[in-house]
């Protein structure tokens, strides 16, 4: 007979040896993948449409430079009616896209690592991502452009499933 209420015992988990969040996320990034590889070579089919969230002072991101002072930080984009040359280069770990900004085309150039969310709010999918802080400190020590903040993205679409990691990650006690 078990009992995991009040029996006055920690039933603390052992620590993994196996980095299996670290596999989980690779998991969920690459169902992202697929989903933009397919939109990319099928298009989106019946109300299917993407947001995806990235870091935009991530190294590597490429935008317009005006984008880049409107959202220093992070962007959401959407991939809905109105995108073109959208590519999955997995050589090269980027996702790039054309989209149009107040008038103005602009090709962005988003490597995988720098993506925090993807959601797919037709049917109610979101999932989230960790961006490797090492990377980030990394850039910053070489714009020497002081603290990062951390972000939170937002996807938009209430009662949306959105599969955090975090619930699957060790917390300290």
């Amino acid at each position: 007979m078990s009992d995991d209420q009040g029996d006055g015992m920690d039933h603390e988990l052992p620590e993994s040896l196996l980095p299996y969040d670290e596999w989980v996320e690779d998991a969920y990034r690459e169902v992202m993948l697929r989903a933009l590889d397919y939109a990319s070579t099928e298009g989106l089919p019946g109300e299917h449409h993407f947001y995806l969230t990235f870091l935009t002072d991530y190294p590597g991101v490429i935008i317009p430079d005006r984008l880049r002072a409107q959202y220093p930080h992070e962007m959401t984009i959407v991939l809905q009616h109105q995108f073109w040359d959208l590519k999955v280069d997995r050589d090269a770990l980027t996702v790039s896209v054309g989209l149009s900004f107040g008038g103005i085309g602009s090709v962005l150039v988003i490597p995988f690592a720098a993506i925090t969310a993807f959601a797919d709010p037709h049917i109610r999918m979101a999932l989230r991502f960790t961006v490797d802080p090492g990377e980030m400190a990394t850039e910053a020590e070489e714009t020497d452009s002081g603290s990062q903040e951390e972000t939170s993205p937002q996807i938009s679409g209430e009662d949306a499933q959105v599969v955090s990691l975090d619930a699957f990650r060790k917390r300290p006690h």
